[in-house]
């Protein structure tokens, strides 16, 4: 679904991705695991059309969308979640997720003022959807909360749900793990899990937690500085002595030959 070709980051003198290529299956849970300053989030920056590339190719089904904006990504159900959780604090959790449709009849002046009855028709339809994605998520509890009120985990989950609210065809995880309670964490894995087998979503994430990382992940690519340097199921990237070295702190000796 996502192939990456080459790909460069500069900022100023910092040479943040460096020559990264990988690919991303359809219907696949990857993971992209490497120790800090890795190039990780710069790279899902770039794919997610945050950042542009310095030089480099990144196609979604096989269409060129290297330096699309975001809000054209979203439209061809490319999405991204992010490590602090980006939530409306002072709207609710139903709320938050009814706002995700885009171009929706009530936002346009005509149809709020003439087709009352439109706008109202499928607001109806959009908290149908969210009630569903609340109960999907075990948010429910929490509906009617504001959602800065959430706890961290829960802010993971809403993040989670607002992709469930539109046709995502692949979505990026920004360390959904981070901060977020054992019983939470596992909560959001089964739901990652059961987006992935039962409705198909194609996901990649950045995540520290091995542990979470070998219970969803398969297959599991590793960069340091800037590069990638190994890809294979999380057992084999865990034996493999580069990537121990790089997470050691002594970066790509064996491959720049430093």
């Amino acid at each position: 679904m996502i192939k990456v070709e080459h790909l460069h980051k500069y900022f100023g003198g910092l040479h943040a991705v460096d020559d990264a290529s990988l690919e991303i299956a359809t219907g696949s849970i990857t993971g992209l695991i490497g120790p800090n300053g890795a190039g990780k989030t710069t790279l899902f920056n770039i794919i997610a059309g945050v950042h542009k590339p310095s030089s480099g190719k990144v196609f979604l089904d096989g269409e060129d969308i290297t330096g699309f904006p975001p809000h054209d990504l979203f439209q061809r159900g490319l999405l991204r979640t992010f490590q602090i959780a980006h939530e409306f604090s002072s709207l609710t959790v139903r709320e938050n997720l009814m706002m995700v449709p885009g171009n929706q009849s009530g936002e346009n002046l005509i149809d709020a003022w003439f087709r009352p009855n439109k706008v109202i028709a499928e607001e109806n339809i959009i908290r149908g959807k969210a009630n569903e994605v609340i109960d999907f998520l075990q948010l429910s509890h929490v509906a009617d909360e504001y959602a800065g009120n959430l706890s961290g985990g829960q802010k993971k989950l809403l993040e989670l749900g607002r992709t469930m609210m539109v046709d995502a065809k692949i979505v990026f995880l920004d360390e959904v793990g981070a901060g977020v309670n054992r019983t939470l964490l596992n909560t959001i894995g089964d739901a990652i899990l059961r987006l992935n087998k039962e409705r198909g979503y194609t996901f990649c994430m950045i995540e520290h937690d091995m542990e979470f990382i070998s219970k969803l992940c398969d297959p599991v690519i590793v960069m340091a500085e800037g590069s990638v340097l190994a890809q294979g199921s999380a057992e084999e990237v865990k034996a493999n002595e580069q990537v121990i070295e790089a997470y050691l702190g002594t970066g790509l000796k064996n491959k720049k030959g430093k």
